[in-house]
């Protein structure tokens, strides 16, 4: 077989939702791809959230070869539906057991990180409605949170070119979990982020839950969602800040 010849692809609908999901892995010599079809709009555009290029019901996203194994590749497929309706707004998301959880596997391997994004708004009390755990990470924190979360991977935890960080990682643990690695400069350009360095050199601590969390100042959060659009997130962020 030449190495860029297809291998056969693995396959599996799940549609418990009632919406027809059908996911598929294809591994050629250069990389490995996750494949996700969908008539669902809402779910195509969720899957364009997620990183996945493409339209008219076909949707991709592509690792390094051999990085796809058999483990991840079923475990996206058997939360696929949950993924995509969460994302997609359609189910409430847990997002306080999967920040409970988060937190315990990350310090059981002593790693220092900090949460970003509309979790960090929420456990302030801020009505952010977060989809995701937001986690942010130095380099080598970001390969032992792969570890951390091995068993839940639903993509590979990869280093990434040509980004604001050097690498990324995906898991699902009753909600979707994202982590960014060796974040660079770059993040903070044209101006500061809730995930660069400037906010990482500004941290504040906020108790939830009996732990302290580390999370990006208010004021720096409410201008990234500005810049955004986020209307509703900012329209939150003030509600809060008038109570």
């Amino acid at each position: 077989m030449e190495p860029d010849d297809p291998l056969p692809w693995r396959q599996a609908r799940h549609s418990p939702s009632g919406v027809a999901i059908e996911v598929e892995r294809r591994s050629t010599g250069t990389h490995d791809a996750l494949v996700v079809r969908t008539t669902d709009r809402r779910f195509g555009k969720a899957l364009q959230e997620l990183f996945f290029q493409g339209d008219a019901g076909e949707f991709r996203k592509s690792f390094p070869a051999g990085s796809l194994t058999t483990d991840i590749y079923e475990r996206f497929a058997r939360c696929a539906d949950a993924l995509l309706r969460q994302t997609a707004r359609l189910e409430p998301v847990p997002w306080d057991r999967a920040l409970e959880e988060a937190a315990r596997r990350l310090d059981r391997e002593g790693v220092h990180w900090w949460l970003t994004g509309s979790t960090a708004l929420a456990i302030r009390g801020v009505d952010a409605a977060p989809r995701d755990i937001d986690l942010v990470l130095d380099e080598t924190g970001a390969m032992v949170a792969a570890r951390a979360f091995g068993d839940a991977l639903i993509e590979p935890a990869v280093p990434v070119d040509g980004w604001v960080c050097r690498w990324f990682g995906r898991a699902f643990i009753g909600a979707r979990v994202e982590w960014i690695g060796g974040v660079l400069e770059a993040a903070d350009r044209p101006e500061p982020t809730d995930f660069g360095l400037v906010a990482q050199g500004n941290l504040e601590q906020v108790p939830w839950r009996g732990v302290n969390i580390h999370v990006p100042p208010l004021a720096l959060q409410r201008a990234a969602a500005v810049r955004r659009g986020l209307g509703d997130r900012v329209a939150a962020i003030d509600a809060w800040g008038r109570l």
